[in-house]
């Protein structure tokens, strides 16, 4: 019997071991802690990736070299937050797909100063203009090209101060994140505006959430709640807009003042709900409009788009049921000579109680 209570002890402690245990991944951020991430910072504080299992650790990113594809295709994260180039970085042959986008358009503008005579396209013609990252904001390019105006063929800023020489002059046009530099020439009291590819149909998906081939083929369980635990954590930052500034800026953003997280928090909001559609949500069409935009090879993207486009396949029997199933069958087989042993305990005490009555009466 001692045996018996031995091995179910064993069991239960390696089962709730395992049940309670959290399994340990990645999300490489595409850029240093800001409102930009606040759906996983609020997904890790509230609780929801606990929820799911998970125990994950968010990295900022190097701002000189904010590669996330190799930090998710090397293993060293297990999701990153990547920009639609992540679409041609699929045609070229890595092996990323796109888990959720969660900003509907495009964050990237060009930046000119108030005084300036840029108002639209076409008056990019002649000017100089800061240096352009040729994948993480291609459509402001495709922006220019749309009127007839070719990159290479404007005068390129080359210096190693770029938000200081545009407020001195020294060129026309800034490439700019909305919620970063244009509140930095705010604060200094630089008068500036944007001009973005959203204003003139250019929607392409921005801050994707993304995961490898391999991560999913192996674990797909881990991805699919990693993908609902974090849209859950954007829709509470969402709902929940000043109790979620106060956490970033006490855990994560210190070297941002909540003043600015909240200007961020106000810019972005737009952009992630400007579909009007469900947070995160992607679709193949605009996808293939996205792929066409870019100049892409349309025969590449209908080979690719199958093993790019996530779509969680319901498995009918999932892992976690699986294994309770066990567990109780097993528990089960156990309770069985336990049963029995207890059954046989109460009829030989009752038998001993019986013959203890008997010679009782017979003494009197």
């Amino acid at each position: 019997m001692a045996k018996v209570w031995f091995t179910l002890s064993f069991i239960i402690f390696f089962w709730t071991s395992g049940a309670n245990g959290l399994e340990p991944v990645v999300l490489q951020l595409k850029w240093t802690h800001q409102f930009q991430f606040a759906g996983y910072y609020m997904a890790a504080e509230q609780g929801f990736y606990k929820e799911a299992g998970l125990k994950v650790t968010i990295l900022p990113a190097n701002p000189s070299n904010p590669d996330t594809h190799f930090k998710v295709l090397s293993g060293q994260a297990q999701f990153g937050v990547t920009h639609s180039g992540v679409l041609k970085a699929k045609i070229d042959g890595k092996p990323l797909v796109a888990l959720a986008a969660i900003f509907q358009s495009s964050p990237y503008c060009w930046m000119v100063k108030e005084s300036s005579n840029i108002y639209k396209p076409e008056d990019f013609l002649g000017k100089k203009v800061s240096h352009l990252g040729k994948e993480e904001s291609a459509e402001l390019t495709v922006m220019l090209e749309r009127v007839g105006i070719n990159i290479s063929d404007l005068p390129l800023y080359a210096g190693l101060n770029p938000l200081e020489d545009f407020k001195r002059g020294m060129f026309d046009a800034i490439q700019v994140y909305v919620t970063n530099e244009p509140y930095k020439m705010l604060q200094e009291g630089v008068k500036t505006r944007q001009i973005c590819p959203k204003q003139y149909g250019l929607n392409v998906y921005g801050d994707i959430l993304f995961t490898s081939e391999n991560m999913l083929a192996h674990k797909p369980e881990t991805v699919e709640k990693f993908k609902q635990a974090s849209l859950k954590g954007w829709r509470y930052a969402l709902l929940n807009m000043q109790h979620s500034i106060e956490v970033i800026h006490e855990k994560y953003a210190r070297h941002k003042t909540k003043e600015q997280l909240s200007f961020e928090a106000d810019e972005l909001t737009t952009y992630i709900t400007h579909s009007g559609g469900a947070i995160g949500s992607m679709s193949e069409t605009r996808w293939q409009w996205i792929a066409q935009l870019y100049n892409l090879d349309l025969s590449q993207w209908r080979k690719i788009k199958s093993t790019f486009l996530y779509q969680h396949k319901h498995d009918t029997t999932d892992s976690s049921w699986s294994w309770m199933l066990v567990l109780a069958c097993v528990l089960t087989l156990l309770s069985i000579p336990m049963y029995g042993y207890l059954m046989l305990f109460h009829k030989r005490k009752y038998r001993i109680q019986q013959l203890s009555y008997r010679d009782k009466n017979t003494l009197e």
